[in-house]
């Protein structure tokens, strides 16, 4: 008989990487890490700008469990943007972004300021939720 159970990983911006937060889930339900996303705060009040999911299983004769799979990222707000619309803007300090862009074939990427700045890949199982921070709250408290 094995066992399973489901986390959801909150990143937000951090110094030199993203800083994680790890909580269980009963599921991978999106309403519900949301709601779990407003109430997570990182060092210098970093917010989360996004989540995945992934599911831990372990077997009767293992020792520990290992990760059977995990979701594209999910994307708490953001702006949409294309190599050709960062090239469009022709503004120097973008130089490196676009440097990397190119270089990592990336086509769009993911713009987001829930609280610091962040500017990632989106890659193609990547959601970008309309997700309003100032009115964020944990689906079973909302009116």
């Amino acid at each position: 008989m094995s066992m399973q159970q489901h986390f959801v990983t909150f990143l937000s911006p951090g110094t030199f990487v993203h800083e994680q937060t790890t909580k269980p889930i009963d599921s991978w339900d999106v309403q519900t890490a949301t709601g779990m996303a407003a109430e997570i705060t990182e060092r210098y009040n970093a917010k989360p700008f996004g989540f995945y999911f992934s599911t831990s299983r372990r077997e009767d004769d293992e020792l520990d469990s290992r990760q059977v799979a995990r979701s594209g990222m999910y994307y708490l707000g953001g702006k949409i943007e294309t190599l050709a619309e960062v090239k469009a803007r022709s503004d120097p300090s973008e130089r490196i972004l676009i440097a990397n862009m190119e270089g990592n074939g990336w086509d769009r990427i993911i713009v987001n300021t829930n609280s610091w700045k962040v500017v990632q890949p989106l890659e193609a199982e990547d959601v970008v939720l309309d997700y309003d921070p100032a009115h964020a709250a944990r689906p079973e408290s909302r009116t």
